[in-house]
């Protein structure tokens, strides 16, 4: 069974939103049926319009099971450089613990040193002990305290 990990196509967005759905912070934030909120659509063109902004899955035999949001944002920090984050990192259920986030990452790691940039950075919530685990063993470290304000 190969693996692809690709830019997403608008074909995709109903399994990245189930995948969204499919844990128990997504399961009270997401809206996942169908048909799927145009909602979605709409983020998905935003998306794919901008430079800088990819929504990637992974594939395996036709069947989508992982995704995650990369940005790619330029600084003028530490001599200018270029900054990835990478967002909403999900991974089908049935295949957690499988080794595919792992791929996930270093795919996107990889990503962004092509990109040009000379860090990667995430959140995570505070609730994800697990995740925190997981990017921690990925190298990744617990180097800041991240914020967000809710605007509704």
């Amino acid at each position: 069974m190969t693996l692809t990990i690709r830019v997403a196509t608008r074909a995709d967005v109903p399994a990245i939103v189930r995948m969204l759905a499919d844990d128990i912070l997504g399961a009270g934030r997401e809206a996942y049926a169908d048909p799927l909120p145009q909602a979605y659509y709409d983020a998905f063109a935003e998306i794919e319009a901008m430079t800088g902004t990819e929504q990637i899955v992974a594939e395996r035999d036709g069947v989508i099971i992982g995704s995650m949001q990369l940005s790619y944002i330029p600084g003028i920090s530490k001599i200018g450089m270029k900054r990835a984050i990478i967002e909403a990192v999900r991974v089908d259920s049935p295949l957690r613990g499988s080794g595919l986030g792992s791929e996930m990452i270093r795919w996107a790691v990889a990503r962004a040193k092509d990109k040009g940039c000379g860090v990667v950075q995430l959140t995570s919530d505070k609730a994800r002990t697990d995740a925190h685990r997981f990017y921690e063993k990925l190298g990744f470290k617990g180097s800041h305290l991240g914020m967000k304000l809710e605007l509704k």
